[in-house]
């Protein structure tokens, strides 16, 4: 499962698992803490409720699906290393039956390996901590089948969880496919309101613009020059939100219509294309652009934003057709390169 794993599923990373984790360290500790009598020392024990906090932590905050190799490796090993810590120091016979509790705890740590996607790895720890508690009863003269007949019991909930992992997991893969599929057709949906919103706003625009000229065209009489000149305006003003869309603010399209209709020709083109420049450039250029046509009275100014990756963002060209042309470029943080 590419970016997501099961614990999603499960609710691993909530601050209940860890709520349970705790209750399961607690409980180990209890354990350990009430199956002191008789034993040759005091420290093993808890040395194992160690072990088994650090594995549950582990199981729980390990990233990767399934669990990535050495998280498995550790934890496939706290079960035998907690059983050997504690069977090391239990007395013969047995003072009482929750003195194998390493046995159980383990197979906690190992249900939950199974739901993670290592199920082979967490037979391996049981076998390895049934093994143990096997060992300990042959050496002490309790005989294996002594050993096997307490470990044995273990081997049920282990196999219940590996049924459970093997509906769950293919389970959560779908989910998680739907879920991705789900996102995409949302992105899409918003992608297309974006570009209706976008097209009913240019529709505004174009109406608000054109249809009073149209109209008067289209009532009479003949069209005067200044409905001659408001036409030539308003088709470059419609020209510049196609070919300059990176440059259309309201102050620079005020300025180049007042420049046009003093005679200066004026061009502005966009060729930098989705990669837009940060706000506060953008308005530096567009600040130094209005000033150049306000200052322009003939010849012609062409306005720039230059495509990624060129020694300059923008160049602003003048050509008053007296004493040439002049060209000002402008870098990346939007100020007059020298």
């Amino acid at each position: 499962m590419n970016g997501e794993d099961v614990r999603d599923l499960l609710s691993m990373k909530s601050p209940a698992a860890y709520a349970v984790a705790v209750f399961y360290v607690l409980a180990c500790a209890v354990c350990a803490s009430a199956t002191l009598g008789g034993v040759s020392a005091v420290w093993p024990p808890f040395v194992s409720v160690v072990v088994f906090a650090a594995a549950v932590v582990l199981l729980l905050g390990a990233p990767g699906d399934p669990l990535g190799l050495r998280s498995t490796v550790l934890l496939t090993a706290s079960g035998p290393v907690a059983a050997v810590f504690v069977f090391a120091v239990l007395p013969v016979p047995l003072t009482g039956s929750l003195q194998t509790w390493p046995l159980g705890m383990s197979v906690v740590i190992y249900t939950f390996m199974c739901v993670r996607g290592r199920t082979p790895a967490a037979w391996l720890g049981l076998v390895l901590t049934m093994s143990v508690a096997i060992g300990w009863a042959a050496m002490t003269g309790q005989g294996f089948l002594y050993g096997l007949s307490f470990s044995a019991i273990n081997i049920a909930p282990l196999l219940m969880s590996t049924f459970f992992a093997f509906t769950i997991r293919p389970l959560a893969a779908a989910i998680f496919e739907l879920r991705t599929q789900s996102t995409v057709r949302i992105a899409s949906r918003a992608a297309a309101a974006a570009v209706l919103e976008e097209r009913d706003a240019r529709l505004a625009s174009l109406d608000a613009l054109a249809r009073p000229l149209l109209q008067r065209i289209a009532d009479g009489p003949d069209p005067t020059d200044e409905d001659i000149l408001a036409c030539r305006l308003l088709e470059a003003e419609l020209r510049d939100t196609l070919r300059a869309r990176g440059l259309m603010r309201p102050e620079l399209a005020r300025a180049a219509r007042s420049a046009r209709a003093r005679g200066v020709e004026v061009m502005m083109l966009d060729d930098r294309g989705p990669a837009a420049l940060n706000d506060d450039v953008r308005e530096r250029i567009v600040a130094a652009a209005s000033s150049a046509l306000d200052a322009a009275d003939v010849g012609s100014v062409t306005v720039r934003l230059l495509p990624p990756g060129r020694t300059a963002a923008a160049t602003i060209l003048l050509d008053d057709l007296g004493e040439g042309a002049q060209r000002v470029e402008y870098d990346e943080t939007g100020h007059t390169r020298r």
